[in-house]
Formats: C-alpha cells, sequence, structure tokens
C-alpha cells in the first residue's frame, strides 16, 4: 500500500481551511448587514439555515449521482471551491441598494451547494490517502474547518479596529479569494489516492446499511446529536459574547470562541490513535453536553468563569466531528465511503436547520440562561446512541 508523500495532509488541511471559510462569511459581517440592509435580528438564523439547505441538497444530488465516488475528488473540490467563492464575492460585488433579501438569501444558498464539494469531498481525500489512523488524519481536516469557520470573525475585527463597524465587502471578497487559492492549492499539489475503489452507480446496499449494521448506526446517530448542538452554538456565540463585550471585541471573542475547536479536533485525532475514536468522541459529547448545562450559572459568573466555559464548549463542541466521521467512514461500505458520508452530512445539516430556526426565535423571546441548556438534548441522545461503540471501547472495525 503506498504511502502517502509527507505535503498531502497539510495541503489537504490548507485547502479545507480556505474553502470552509465560506460558510460563515455572513454570519461575521452581519451587524454590518444589519445596518446597510435593514436587516432584522432573525436574519442571521435564516441566512445562515440558508448555507445549511443549500448544503443538504447539495450533498444529495452528490449522493445520487455518486459524484465523489465516481469523478476525481480533487477536481470536484476544485470546481466547487470556485463556484462556491464566486457565489459568495457576488454578495459584496452586487450594488448594496439592489441587493435584497431574497437575493441574499439565494446567494448564500448555492454558496452551500457548493460547500457540500469541499467538506465531504475533503474527507473523501483524505480518506483515500490514509485509510489507517483516519481519526487523526480527519482531526486535522475538520479542525481546519472549525478554524476557517471562524476565520471571517477575525477579518471583520481586523477591519472594525478603532470603530464599531467594518465595511463588510472587504471581508466578504477575502474570503472568496482564500477559498479559490484552497481549491487550487488541493488541485495542482494533492494526486487522486487509491486506496478506495471508485463506485460507478450509487450503492443503495450500502446507504441501507446506515438502518442496518449496529456500528455504522451508533456512530451515525451520535453524530445527529452532535448536530443539533454543533451549529446552533455557533451562530449563538455573538449573542452570547454580547452580554459582556461590544463592537469588535466581540469578533475576537468569536473568533477564539468557535476557532479554539480546531484544537479539540487535533488533539482529539492524537487521543483516538491510543483510546479509540468512539471514546474521544463520547468524553467530547459529554463535555459539550455539560457546558449547556451550566449555562444559567456560567452567564452569571465572573469573567474569569464565562471565558474559561466557553472556550471549553468551544473545545469540545466541535472536536467529536473527526472521530464521528472517522466512526461512519471505518464502518461504511468501503466502495461507498463517499456517498455515506455525503448522505449522512446531508441528514445532519437538516437537523441542524431544525435546531437553528428554533433556537433563534426563541432567543427573540427567552433568556439565553434558560434557553441554551436545551441544546444538551443532542449530546445526551447521541451518548445513548454511542453507548455500544463505547461498550466496545472504541475500536473501529477493521476493513
Amino acid at each position: 500500500m503506498p504511502t502517502a508523500p509527507r505535503h498531502v495532509l497539510p495541503v489537504i488541511v490548507a485547502a479545507q481551511f480556505c474553502g470552509t471559510s465560506l460558510w460563515f462569511a455572513v454570519n461575521a459581517v452581519m451587524p454590518d448587514l444589519q445596518r446597510a440592509l435593514g436587516l432584522d435580528a432573525a436574519a442571521v438564523g435564516t441566512l445562515t439555515s440558508a448555507v445549511q439547505l443549500g448544503f443538504i441538497a447539495g450533498t444529495l444530488v452528490f449522493a445520487l449521482l455518486a459524484v465523489a465516488d465516481r469523478h476525481s475528488p480533487r477536481l470536484v473540490f476544485l470546481l466547487c471551491a470556485a463556484a462556491g467563492a464566486l457565489c459568495n464575492a457576488a454578495v459584496a460585488l452586487w450594488p448594496t441598494p439592489s441587493l435584497d433579501f431574497a437575493t441574499l438569501w439565494t446567494l448564500r444558498a448555492l454558496t452551500g451547494f457548493f460547500l457540500a464539494g469541499i467538506y465531504p469531498v475533503g474527507m473523501k481525500i483524505a480518506a483515500t490517502w490514509y485509510p489507517q489512523g483516519l481519526g487523526r488524519a480527519l482531526g486535522w481536516l475538520i479542525g481546519a474547518l472549525v478554524l476557517g469557520t471562524a476565520l471571517p470573525h477575525a477579518l471583520r475585527a481586523i477591519g472594525a479596529v478603532g470603530s464599531e463597524s467594518a465595511a463588510w465587502q472587504p471581508v466578504m471578497l477575502a474570503v472568496s479569494a482564500l477559498a479559490l487559492a484552497g481549491g487550487v492549492g488541493l488541485w495542482a499539489s494533492v494526486p487522486d489516492g487509491a486506496h478506495l475503489p471508485r463506485a460507478s452507480t450509487l450503492q443503495w446496499r450500502a446507504l441501507g446499511a446506515i438502518a442496518t449494521e449496529p456500528r455504522l448506526r451508533a456512530s451515525v446517530l451520535g453524530y445527529f446529536g452532535h448536530m443539533w448542538e454543533l451549529y446552533t452554538l455557533w451562530v449563538l456565540v455573538p449573542a452570547i459574547l454580547a452580554t459582556r463585550l461590544a463592537g469588535a471585541a466581540v469578533s475576537w471573542a468569536a473568533f477564539a470562541v468557535i476557532g479554539v475547536g480546531a484544537l479539540g479536533c487535533v488533539l482529539g485525532g492524537q487521543l483516538a490513535l491510543r483510546l479509540g475514536s468512539a471514546r474521544v468522541a463520547g468524553a467530547q459529547l459529554a463535555t459539550s453536553g455539560l457546558c449547556c448545562l451550566c449555562a444559567p450559572l456560567a452567564l452569571q459568573a465572573g469573567d474569569a468563569v464565562f471565558a474559561t466555559w466557553l472556550l471549553v464548549w468551544g473545545i469540545s463542541v466541535a472536536g467529536d466531528s473527526p472521530q464521528f466521521s472517522a466512526l461512519t467512514a471505518g464502518n461504511a461500505p468501503r466502495a461507498a465511503v463517499g456517498s455515506v458520508l455525503t448522505l449522512v452530512n446531508s441528514i445532519g445539516f437538516a437537523i441542524s436547520i431544525v435546531s437553528i430556526f428554533l433556537f433563534v426565535a426563541l432567543a427573540q423571546r427567552h433568556a439565553l440562561a434558560w434557553l441554551l441548556p436545551a441544546l444538551g438534548l443532542g449530546p445526551a441522545l447521541g451518548l445513548w446512541a454511542l453507548w455500544p461503540l463505547l461498550r466496545e471501547q472504541g475500536v473501529p472495525r477493521k476493513a
């Protein structure tokens, strides 16, 4: 079995970081967009859900056509990075007086559609080169996704230095340039791996294994519980921080709270080599669930406790993602890993849409202190589903 060249993983990680910065680009500049376009407070949830809905549509199309299994994944990554960058840049280049909410929503949904060729396909590329130790490789890969998601908040904070607001168009254009650079870099530097067979048709029997194979079902349902919490927390982070901070400080702190999840991904990947992916995912899921329950106390605590609570939550809420993906990839039929990962992502993001809409709507009428503990329902159900793998000490099935 060929050994992956040393540059492969760093290039994939860098490309994933650049490409997934498209995800929360609008969220980072939302205060400025609200002033420029007269958007209401609920717009952040609606626009985030547009990205998630576009991502779901994209993953369904990719799964039905077996795109990641039938075609060169790095070419798919390049084309989707370029298309996503174009849709994102269109928001900034569109004349502001004629940029209505429907146009903005459509552009964000299209961006989400093309993200389906970046995030899951990046995992597919990693799986072809690193069939062993996949939890570690995905720790780096999804850590890059988390940091990329946080990046627009930092770009917005840099632009707002010395003022309460920033010109939002340069942030959007910078994110688009990064995404395009990531796609080109991966396409030019990473050859196609050869460890997974390509499927000529959609593997329906393999997808049915999600329902019938106990080990695969455990990791998938655990992931669904994780998705109830993850993106909703990321959407609510600026509102949580705004209870104590203002202006550029909110953006810097949001970058820190979301971006620190990359540390949880990378360290979790290292620990998974010794403890198994299920144990690492279970521990992080339990930790983030406890952070949900501690919200009423933490929001009233001193600054040091408040900051520690958010950083621990930021680390743990994202850190289990790579291990759920590794468990799913390790237990999926080998000829359809790309299709299974894509479909599972699609369902997970559908769950996130429900959660985002629900919590953003409720946040308009209820205090965060009594709302955030309800996010813990996802981790609780996820841990229950994951129990069969925890009982096996988190050792993935060998293909």
